[in-house]
């Protein structure tokens, strides 16, 4: 361990973490524990008395209700004697049992008539009770054990705890509060062998649900209380809870306000570290943000101001250096993408002109006039195009700067699109559909603008097309507006490469996987005749469309468009 720390200096917020860790958190540990403890011992003992006088509560409600049954026996015997003859001592029972509910039946029978009270028992919650008269008859009382269960444990009918009554003689059980089978059964098989006679006892196995018997002989019956899982939870387990709740707390507080201080001061001391570090790595833009508060000392403060006026001065010559910088990587940068385009995109029908012309004017054989012909199409097709780069390149500047001159009348949208698609290069043979040829719309535009559009847009479909698909030209009439989309059929593009294809010298497949050629300006030059023509231009990309482009051009009446 001294090794360990000889070697490897601790930062300050380690140090007090360490500090507190011994001071703080152990002892708070230690203390929790001995307070849990003694807590929990004493609530144990607390649930034992509880559980004790409940079944002693219990004990002496069957005791009253055994005496007052007695009591209303003799009471009933002494009454008896007055009356001389059978009809009027049934009528005195009925007027009796009319007076108390609790009786089922009330007779007086011959020793002999005693069998037909077998069938009440406990099954058909009943309860026989006999007293022996002087002519030696007996007074045979049948009780509803419902009445009974309900005196007996109308005092603790709100307790959560599991209360039983059984019969000592067939452990047949007489009544119970809560009661649950398998507690039940588990609490019966649990009862000791030989009890203890009218003692409240405390057994059982688990000892934070302490079980309590009483076993009575008169009445002979047995009293279980149980004290349930949830009774413990509500008491033991809720307790130790607010105990390490309470420590947890107050560990959290010292914590919390030690964490405070160290926190103003190590964040302080972190931003001149990382202050210093980023200085170090050409980063002048940094300042030092510090926390100032009663905590924060002197020192730091003074640190921190001083080091931020240093740092303002160097900022100063670095900002205009690097604004240099950014004009001349900007210019490089173009310079870069210029002579790209022009050597790639410009090789290829210079090439192709050379080609044809060199075998024009060959001597050494004789070319028909059918190939002549072909061949003069080629180069004045090639020528063209060039021309079109040529155009598309010296057409930034006047976009950029806004000095396009147009002559902005009526043009028929079917004769513009038709002169496009003659126009357009497509030398891989695709299919283009034209849905425009039947549309008689007119629209505001320059006429030689809007086929550059149109031309670039449909070559521009054909070079990122997939093989065999063809490109459909369609239109939409709005209110004011006619729309005309160019569509191919091309993998779903993300909406951020989207975003920046009217960027110049952007293309949808970058120079990496480049498969087609061109400039990468023929978006941004279309964005930028459209809108100054007044009109909007949309991209999408979808699995639906594939790639999609719609030209929103003003709209006019053709008949005006002649008057």
């Amino acid at each position: 361990m001294t090794k360990f720390f000889s070697k490897r200096r601790l930062k300050i917020a380690e140090q007090i973490i360490l500090v507190s860790f011994f001071a703080v958190f152990i002892p708070m540990v230690i203390s929790g524990l001995i307070i849990n403890n003694v807590n929990q011992h004493s609530n144990r003992e607390q649930l034992k008395d509880a559980a004790v006088m409940i079944a002693n509560i219990v004990s002496e409600e069957l005791d009253v209700f055994q005496s007052s049954i007695n009591n209303e026996l003799s009471q009933i015997e002494s009454t008896l004697v007055y009356y001389n003859s059978p009809q009027k001592e049934n009528d005195y029972l009925d007027t009796i049992m009319t007076k108390f509910s609790f009786y089922k039946e009330l007779s007086i029978v011959p020793e002999y008539g005693l069998s037909k009270f077998k069938k009440y028992n406990l099954d058909n919650d009943s309860i026989v009770y006999k007293k022996q008269l002087k002519d030696g008859r007996y007074l045979v009382a049948v009780l509803d054990v419902k009445n009974l269960r309900k005196n007996v444990f109308r005092t603790i009918s709100n307790d959560k705890r599991q209360v039983y009554v059984i019969r000592n003689s067939d452990k047949q059980l007489v009544g119970a509060v809560n009661y649950e089978e398998n507690v039940f059964k588990q609490s019966l098989a649990q009862l000791p062998q030989d009890p203890k006679i009218d003692t409240t006892t405390v057994f059982g196995k688990i000892k934070n649900q302490p079980l309590v018997y009483k076993y009575k002989t008169n009445p002979d019956v047995t009293i279980i209380v149980n004290t349930t899982e949830a009774i413990t939870k509500n008491t033991i387990d809720y307790n130790r809870n607010k105990i390490i709740l309470s420590i947890l707390i107050s560990t959290l507080a010292v914590y919390f306000f030690v964490g405070l201080y160290t926190s103003y001061l190590y964040t302080n001391i972190r931003q001149l570290f990382k202050a210093i570090i980023a200085i170090s790595k050409g980063n002048y833009e940094r300042r030092i943000r510090l926390l100032t508060n009663v905590f924060t000392p002197f020192e730091i403060v003074f640190l921190g101001t001083e080091f931020n006026r240093m740092v303002s001065q160097i900022h100063k010559s670095h900002i205009q250096l690097k604004k240099k910088n950014k004009e001349l990587k900007e210019m490089d940068e173009f310079r870069s993408n210029m002579i790209d385009t022009v050597s790639h995109e410009f090789r290829t029908p210079l090439t192709s002109i050379q080609g044809y012309t060199s075998r024009l004017l060959r001597q050494d054989i004789e070319i028909d006039e059918e190939t002549k012909q072909k061949s003069l199409k080629t180069i004045k097709r090639q020528a063209e195009r060039l021309k079109r780069m040529i155009e598309d390149i010296l057409v930034i500047p006047d976009i950029e700067g806004a000095h396009i001159n147009f002559d902005i009348k009526p043009v028929e949208i079917s004769s513009v699109i038709e002169n496009s698609v003659t126009l357009v290069k497509n030398d891989s043979g695709k299919e283009i559909v034209n849905n425009i040829q039947s549309c008689d719309a007119v629209i505001l535009a320059d006429n030689d603008r809007i086929e550059q559009v149109f031309v670039n847009l449909i070559e521009n479909a054909i070079k990122y097309s997939k093989e065999n698909s063809p490109i459909t030209l369609d239109y939409e009439v709005l209110e004011n507006q006619l729309v005309v989309s160019v569509k191919n059929d091309y993998d779903v593009i993300p909406r951020e490469k989207l975003k920046t294809l009217f960027e110049k010298f952007t293309r949808i497949d970058d120079s990496t996987t480049r498969t087609t050629r061109g400039t990468g300006l023929g978006l941004y030059i279309v964005k930028g005749l459209v809108e100054a023509m007044g009109g909007e231009i949309r991209l999408y990309s979808n699995k639906e469309c594939g790639f999609c482009v719609k030209v929103y051009m003003p709209l006019t009446v053709k008949d005006e468009a002649y008057i």
